[in-house]
């Protein structure tokens, strides 16, 4: 799963920026926890756009924004099938530059949190985003999706966020394009090697956004892509 993720302002989300074809600088985010407001990029009829949207998913058809169900994540298995996402699957799929994300590790002495990062570059979680309006309210929203653990990763935890790399990102976005071969996409992989290392437990309150709290506690190790 992907429950929180840190968008830092650096050489790499910059780099990741331009390869998405968007002119914005993004600000440092510590701690991103699902229904906080996230940036996003998608094409649209006016081009490649960059949003900012709720981290958890509203369907368009429902009542509105609500957490009686976890919509953060999108599972890339049932993603073709599932009544919330099947539809933005089709015709509104996005991209999440992300420079780290955290997962936890559960073990004899509680949760620990890990810190993962790509040793150079950011990701690009593919997602998917939609459109709910009612007496003028407008609410824009996505959901992360996740695959397997890739090989190397399954002992930190069982799955992770789709990462997309860059020949992907414009047939991705497409919305006129019907994806045929989501495995292609959703295969489990690393974009490229990551560092993981254990953080302090502060960071298992979303309410903490520190800078501070992505300092690693242990050297941590390496896991090749």
């Amino acid at each position: 799963m992907c429950g929180r993720y840190n968008v830092i302002d650096d050489p790499f989300l910059r780099e990741l920026m331009r390869d998405l074809g968007i002119d914005a600088v993004l600000p440092t985010m510590v701690n991103i926890a699902p229904t906080e407001t996230v940036p996003v990029v998608i094409e649209s009829e006016r081009g490649r756009e960059l949003r900012y949207m709720r981290w958890w998913l509203t369907p368009s058809w429902s009542d509105g924004p609500d957490t009686k169900y976890s919509m953060f994540n999108a599972r890339s298995e049932s993603i073709a099938t599932s009544r919330a996402f099947r539809g933005p699957f089709r015709r509104r799929r996005a991209i999440v530059p992300a420079s780290s994300f955290i997962e936890w590790q559960t073990d004899r002495h509680g949760k620990t949190p890990w810190l993962i990062v790509p040793e150079a570059g950011a990701f690009a979680f593919a997602a998917v985003w939609d459109h709910w309006e009612r007496d003028e309210i407008i609410v824009e929203s996505c959901a992360i999706i996740t695959t397997s653990a890739a090989p190397g990763f399954e002992g930190i935890h069982q799955r992770q966020p789709v990462m997309l790399e860059l020949n992907d990102f414009s047939s991705w976005l497409d919305p006129q394009r019907q994806i045929d071969n989501p495995e292609h996409y959703f295969r489990p992989r690393l974009p490229a090697t990551v560092r993981v290392a254990p953080l302090d437990k502060a960071v298992n309150n979303a309410r903490h956004k520190d800078l501070a709290l992505l300092t690693p506690e242990a050297e941590g190790m390496r896991i090749k892509n």
